[in-house]
């Protein structure tokens, strides 16, 4: 039954909701074993000597938030899984994609924030103190931010103007 409804994507291919429920956990599921890797090595980190030794209480401090940010965008990650299991396991419909859809989204800002901040603390290690380390950290949330948030934007906007197949 869900085969009858359609879900017009950007690219102006028509997937079946079950097509595009099925593409969308697969991407949540590509994503979720480098976000658990990475949480794991944060967790890790709190337990070597050089944390307690080299990081300021401060530096600790920011990458328990770090940390917390990863543990935030692995929750919004595997929601949609569980949304499906408990509520539409049987059926499928446009609103359950688009709701999963923005939390798959949702998740990356926080990812983002997460590495950026590590990002920070390890090369302040490396670096020193100084604004170079600030600058690098930026540059990097510039890039994440290009990647998963400007890019898609202007492809669609190029698209939606006739500009790109």
């Amino acid at each position: 039954m869900a085969k009858a409804f359609a879900y017009q994507a950007r690219s102006g291919e028509i997937l079946s909701l079950v097509d595009a429920a099925e593409f969308l956990l697969e991407e949540c599921r590509m994503v979720l074993p480098g976000i658990q890797a990475l949480f794991g090595f944060q967790l890790i980190a709190a337990f070597n000597s050089t944390f307690a030794e080299r990081l300021t209480r401060g530096e600790q401090r920011l990458h328990l938030i770090a940390l917390g940010l990863v543990a935030v965008a692995v929750a919004l990650i595997m929601t949609p899984a569980a949304v499906h299991r408990q509520i539409s396991a049987q059926t499928m419909t446009r609103a359950f994609i688009i709701a999963c859809t923005r939390l798959l989204l949702w998740s990356m800002l926080p990812l983002a924030l997460g590495i950026c901040l590590d990002f920070f603390i390890v090369g302040r290690l490396i670096l020193g103190r100084g604004p170079l380390v600030t600058v690098l950290a930026a540059v990097l949330f510039a890039v994440f931010l290009g990647l998963w948030f400007v890019l898609p934007r202007v492809r669609a906007l190029r698209y939606a103007l006739g500009a790109e197949d």
